[in-house]
């Protein structure tokens, strides 16, 4: 919003009036880009903290942190005079972020049943898409306000979904997995499983999570143990997945798609209305995934997503190399191809990479590392969206419409790693996921067959005893 940008980023607002500026250098701000990123250096370090909480105190606990925070930040945003309230804002939100996307796959997770757990767990993904589209709707009704204070509501109304969230936490069950964790309550897991399944035959699930419980008691120091050998693959995909996702080139779209639009020669509110259309794409997708992912499975939307995410970012790199010089506007309609353009990468990354992304490294994951593995993702995520946002704009400028054949190559790089080190994980109870591993053609020759008789010894301690 221009009046947003004439009160706290002058330099950027002039450099937008001036003609001699280059259409890709209008937005290369330093001041501008750690507002954008701070946040995600505050969601790291909170995710780690976070691990501690939801391991010790339980997934609601960080669940509550996360949203009371939120709501925090959000305050400070709309109250703004200056830019350190606007940082204070972003870090807030950043540590809101933090615990909440650490704890949210997690508890997803862990309450579905394993035949719709792709589903439900993607249900995260469709509720940031979700909220993402109204707040792009929201800035483009918002942008109308003449008096020049829209900006204002555009940043408190971040605090209403996080009420939601914080009251409906306290509300919410904790997980059967962290009940025996925590007590050993087998009798309570086994009540809150019977009504989660609509069943009384949950003895061998009830079983499966009493065993990993144990594990879990006996582990002491996850972060340390998940770079054990047997935990080798859950590593090198909690580490990768999270870093190719933001290599995709996502986040430049969610963050920067009305500067991008406007960039191309769309006004102020037609670009925050392509924000809008391109988000609608995203909602949808998300729906489809939701209904296909526990159907076809995790890799075959990984690649099928990937394939059209490497099209569109070629096809994107194309037409501004061709139609988009340093000076002048672009033709409206290459305008509105990019546009289209953008909106079939966007749907592709929102059945495929989006959400899976949340969902693989959660139950892949056994439960004495999986939340040290949630963690790393989190915090994989936020440090490859602050290294973007501090380097996407500048890069921009240099390289130009290069930018997003970067980004394609990428994209192939990482849907070859999936096609060839990510086995299918589709309606398997989160407990026997090791077979997996032991069976996949490369890393069977690192989890291999033979028993670990370190575990053994540390399983003996506090162990809970399975009532009949």
């Amino acid at each position: 919003m221009d009046s947003f940008l004439k009160r706290f980023f002058p330099e950027v607002y002039r450099h937008k009036q001036d003609s001699k500026v280059s259409n890709y250098c209008q937005f290369n701000s330093e001041l501008l880009t750690v507002f954008t990123s701070s946040l995600y250096i505050a969601g790291l370090v909170a995710t780690l903290i976070a691990s501690s909480v939801t391991r010790r105190f339980g997934r609601r606990a960080s669940m509550l942190i996360g949203g009371t925070v939120f709501i925090a930040g959000s305050v400070f945003g709309g109250a703004a005079v200056n830019v350190p309230m606007l940082l204070l804002n972003r870090i807030l939100l950043g540590i809101g972020l933090g615990f909440t996307n650490q704890s949210i796959p997690l508890y997803l997770s862990e309450m579905a049943p394993p035949q719709y757990r792709g589903a439900i767990n993607n249900g995260f993904e469709l509720s940031i898409s979700i909220g993402i589209l109204i707040a792009n709707i929201l800035n483009y009704c918002v942008v109308k306000i003449t008096a020049g204070w829209g900006w204002r509501i555009s940043l408190s109304m971040a605090a209403v979904p996080a009420l939601f969230l914080t009251i409906g936490a306290i509300f919410l069950p904790e997980t059967p997995s962290f009940i025996i964790q925590r007590d050993g309550n087998t009798d309570k897991a086994r009540a809150l499983l019977q009504k989660l399944r609509g069943t009384t035959s949950v003895h061998n699930e009830l079983d499966d999570l009493v065993s990993a419980s144990n594990l879990s008691r006996a582990t002491r120091y996850p972060f340390r143990n998940i770079f054990k050998r047997k935990y080798r693959p859950q590593l090198a995909m909690v580490l990768l997945i999270p870093f190719f996702n933001q290599l995709t080139g996502i986040n430049v779209i969610n963050f920067y798609a009305p500067v991008m639009f406007r960039t191309i020669g769309l006004k102020e509110s037609a670009s925050l209305l392509s924000s809008v259309v391109t988000r609608l794409c995203a909602t949808f997708a998300n729906i489809v995934a939701m209904m296909v992912v526990d159907r076809f499975g995790r890799r075959k939307l990984f690649l099928v997503g990937g394939i059209q995410m490497i099209l569109s970012q070629v096809a994107v790199g194309a037409i501004l190399a061709a139609k988009f010089k340093d000076y002048g506007l672009m033709d409206k309609e290459y305008a509105y191809l990019v546009l289209t353009t953008m909106c079939v990468f966007v749907a592709g990354f929102a059945w495929s990479w989006g959400p899976l992304t949340f969902l693989v490294p959660t139950e892949i994951c056994p439960l004495e590392i999986r939340s040290a593995g949630q963690s790393i993702v989190v915090a994989v995520v936020f440090l490859m969206t602050f290294v973007i946002s501090q380097t996407f704009l500048a890069v921009l400028c240099h390289i130009k419409s290069g930018t997003f054949f970067v980004f394609a190559a990428w994209i192939c790089v990482m849907t070859l790693l999936i096609y060839m080190f990510l086995p299918e994980t589709k309606k398997l109870p989160m407990e026997q996921m090791e077979q997996v591993w032991r069976s996949h053609w490369f890393w069977k020759r690192i989890v291999g067959e033979v028993e670990d008789k370190e575990e053994e010894k540390e399983q003996q301690a506090g162990k809970i005893a399975l009532p009949s």
